[in-house]
């Protein structure tokens, strides 16, 4: 494996810990920002929204721009939103900050996941997506909990100052290791990809991964005051909490990679329906601080647990379209990670308090789990044409445009 996808990797763990660790971070940033939490958590739902919208956008607009120079551009400017974060006045510009790095990482993840597959053989594209992707499993497991260290004995402007270095060193890496890669020669037709949604089962796909991810996230990005205001824990004890939902993200990720091609839909039913029982467990056990604990755990083992089916999904049933099949399956991801912590804003503000978030996220995976069904219905009565698996959002735009891997890699 080129040391060049391992630079990848390594960029993937500072994009990865700048979207998700503002959940251990958020009642400091209200307190110096004079806003309420849930004004705070929509923090995430902003770099969510970047990342809706620049998935596809990116997806395409850099389809003709060298692949080194785009990676570099995108780096620099997502490194430039760390720092704008840090040094926001203001909770406005804060939020403007989140949006910018949004549209980078964005793209990042786009134009990465090509350059990855273009540095290895066809029958390395997955282990090489697996090592980029695996910058994300990190950064729940390190990066998230260092976020919140840092934010809880330095103030949280020094975890973005923390991440814009991070961001830095990915910057000389690409500079350093990763070669040019030479554009493809016949570049996929936006108009023909485009078609896939006329497809009942791509906006059924899309549908199960916003609910699915929106209903762990709803009660996600309000674990820490729920872990300190209701199970009565202190503040010190968040970032190994949320450190422990990392490793349950590592440890459902490798599951659900190993099992999800052969039983995809089984995987998606039981790891949805674990959630939701976990949520509720969640919502029923908040005052136990022992129990909520072990459910950061094992929702962080569920979530994950079914990423690899609902990635998997979305390409078997978009397959002719690999330049926005994986954009769309990251814009779906990332509505859920919009709706979920505004939904559970909209219910902490109703007076309904920390705990019901995980009611409100229970409700969201149980919808998820109605469309499951619709979706295994039609697919029994019409089963699609078989299809190969696509390893990235951006296969096509590599030297070779031919769908790869026969098993789609861990997310």
């Amino acid at each position: 494996m080129p040391v060049a996808v391992y630079v990848l990797g390594l960029s993937v763990f500072a994009l990865g810990t700048s979207e998700f660790m503002l959940s251990g971070l958020l009642p400091p940033i209200a307190d110096d920002m004079d806003v309420t939490i849930p004004q705070a958590g929509l923090l995430i739902s902003a770099f969510a929204i970047g990342m809706v919208i620049g998935a596809p956008l990116l997806a395409v607009a850099t389809l003709r721009l060298p692949r080194r120079t785009t990676l570099i551009a995108l780096i620099t400017l997502f490194g430039l939103g760390q720092v704008a974060g840090a040094l926001a006045p203001s909770y406005g510009l804060l939020f403007a900050s989140r949006v910018v790095s949004a549209l980078a990482c964005a793209g990042f993840w786009a134009v990465g996941a090509a350059v990855a597959i273009a540095m290895v053989p066809t029958d390395a594209r997955a282990r090489a997506m697996a090592v980029m992707i695996g910058g994300l499993s990190i950064a729940n497991v390190l990066g998230v909990p260092a976020g919140a260290f840092l934010g809880e004995h330095l103030g949280w402007r020094s975890a973005f100052w923390s991440v814009g270095a991070a961001s830095a060193v990915a910057l000389v890496g690409i500079l350093a290791l990763i070669p040019r890669i030479p554009l493809p020669a016949e570049r996929p037709t936006l108009r023909r990809e485009l078609r896939i949604y006329r497809d009942r089962q791509v906006w059924l796909s899309i549908g199960v991964t916003a609910l699915a991810a929106g209903g762990v996230f709803c009660a996600f990005s309000y674990l820490s005051p729920l872990l300190t205001d209701v199970a009565g824990l202190d503040s010190a004890w968040v970032p190994w909490i949320l450190g422990l939902f990392g490793v349950g993200a590592l440890v459902g990720t490798t599951i659900g990679g190993r099992v999800a091609d052969a039983h995809l839909f089984g995987v998606l039913i039981w790891g949805i329906t674990a959630s939701t029982v976990f949520l509720a467990a969640l919502a029923l056990l908040a005052p136990v601080p022992v129990a909520v604990v072990a459910l950061a755990f094992l929702l962080g083992v569920s979530a994950f647990f079914t990423a690899p089916a609902l990635n998997a999904r979305m390409f078997n049933v978009a397959g002719a379209a690999p330049t926005l099949a994986g954009a769309t399956t990251t814009a779906a991801f990332n509505l859920g990670n919009t709706g979920g912590p505004w939904l559970g804003g909209t219910v902490i503000d109703a007076g309904a308090g920390f705990a019901a978030t995980a009611w409100a996220g229970a409700a969201m995976t149980v919808a998820a789990l109605a469309l499951v069904a619709v979706a295994l219905r039609l697919h029994r009565r019409t089963p699609p044409t078989p299809t190969r698996v696509i390893a990235s959002s951006a296969t096509a735009t590599s030297a070779d445009p031919s769908p790869c891997p026969d098993r789609a890699p861990a997310p």
